[in-house]
């Protein structure tokens, strides 16, 4: 019988996990996780903070579930140390398990830049349902909030917070929001729409200090302003858990590197998901996490799945409005595009060759899924320039 275990269960490991058992029905299956909770979504944090979801909606697959697919989750463990000669990890009460193969799926923590301050009391980083309960704890005694960072995850927590009831201002080093994903018409449009909702902004500043005796009171930025925060949030992006890589004796650059098998370059010894680097590339978005997870676990079970990378595509809600994006969205206009705006609506298509390269659709993003398709598909679009971004077209033809 084969042991398969698994470190860290996210969407990349859960979904190695449960690929492996289609594949193995027999085979041992060991989850090892840090966390106190079976695989949850860290992208629905956000409602957890404003109250619209309890704890129990947060969890995708219960202790229940991994029962029933005969898969062993360990709650509350780290692993310490490794002896890949030995195929046998190390937990931090003393425990060797062995394995025949080793999934690294250990996910990302939260980047802190060099800000002075940041260790204080009041300032936050959000990863995890942990860092959201001691963010509803703490948000319950104050009123101004600070976000630093004005991508997906900042404006998410700070709309949960606007909602019940705190003064919400974002910070922001670029001089738009949402720079990967937005172009400057598109930012500016979600800026007004957030600014009527109740927030306010500085754009295209830097964050020197945050000030205060023991805790957080304010937010020095580097031309001297200063800003009211009695609580600041700091999102300023993610970087991958690579505490174990050393003791796995596994190459890494940005991230623990895989090939298109998801294999490290030690044996039997596999990464997936925002600690893997592929192609030179830290992907960090959950479609690429489930990607990576099913070619690792059919791998992982004696299966020949090629992983060929994942289309670098977002379709969420930014404070309750619908955002899809995908691709070049060609911010410097370089490229030809076609768009349609109003009050409510930004969508803009880029086209290199007569192909769609990029996409964004912020209000709107019926028939994301359909342009997509024709982007990685390469298809040749030159008939239906005109008429995609019109209203009532239909999408089947692209």
């Amino acid at each position: 019988m084969k042991k398969y275990l698994i470190i860290g269960n996210g969407v990349a490991g859960t979904t190695a996990a449960e690929t492996i058992r289609r594949y193995d029905d027999a085979g041992s299956i060991i989850i090892i996780t840090d966390e106190s909770f079976p695989f949850y979504s860290r992208l629905r944090l956000n409602e957890y903070i404003g109250g619209g979801i309890n704890e129990e909606k947060l969890i995708i697959k219960n202790e229940k579930w991994h029962r029933d697919h005969n898969i062993d989750l360990m709650l509350d463990t780290r692993i310490v140390d490794a002896e890949p000669k030995n195929k046998t990890v190390l937990t931090q009460d003393g425990k060797n398990i062995f394995y025949d193969s080793l999934l690294v799926a250990t996910g990302s923590h939260s980047f802190v830049p060099p800000i002075k301050g940041s260790e204080k009391k009041g300032v936050f980083t959000l990863r995890n349902i942990k860092d959201a309960e001691n963010i509803i704890n703490y948000a319950g005694i104050v009123d101004d909030v600070v976000i630093i960072g004005g991508g997906l995850l900042g404006i998410e927590v700070g709309y949960a917070l606007l909602k019940s009831g705190k003064k919400v201002l974002i910070v922001e080093f670029f001089p738009r929001l949402l720079p990967r994903q937005l172009d400057d018409d598109g930012a500016k449009r979600l800026q007004n729409i957030m600014k009527d909702m109740g927030f306010s902004f500085k754009l295209g500043v830097k964050t020197e200090e945050i000030a205060g005796k023991d805790r957080a009171e304010r937010v020095l930025l580097e031309k001297g302003e200063t800003l009211p925060a009695e609580m600041v949030i700091i999102s300023a992006g993610v970087r991958p858990n690579l505490e174990l890589a050393e003791s796995l004796q596994v190459h890494c650059d940005k991230g623990i590197v895989v090939d298109n098998h998801m294999k490290t370059d030690s044996v039997d010894i596999y990464a997936a998901g925002d600690v893997a680097e592929f192609g030179n590339r830290l992907f960090g978005i959950w479609p690429a996490a489930m990607n990576q997870g099913k070619a690792a676990g059919s791998n992982m079970a004696g299966a020949d799945i090629i992983y060929q990378g994942t289309a670098m595509s977002n379709t969420l809600k930014v404070a309750g409005i619908d955002l899809a994006s995908a691709g070049n969205i060609d911010a410097e206009n370089k490229l030809e595009s076609k768009v349609f705006a109003d009050n409510r609506v930004y969508k803009k298509l880029v086209f290199d060759n007569d192909k769609i390269v990029g996409c964004i659709m912020l209000g709107d993003k019926r028939g994301f899924n359909k342009i997509i398709r024709a982007m990685s598909e390469k298809r040749n679009v030159s008939h239906l320039k005109d008429q995609i971004l019109s209203e009532g077209f239909d999408f089947e033809k692209v």
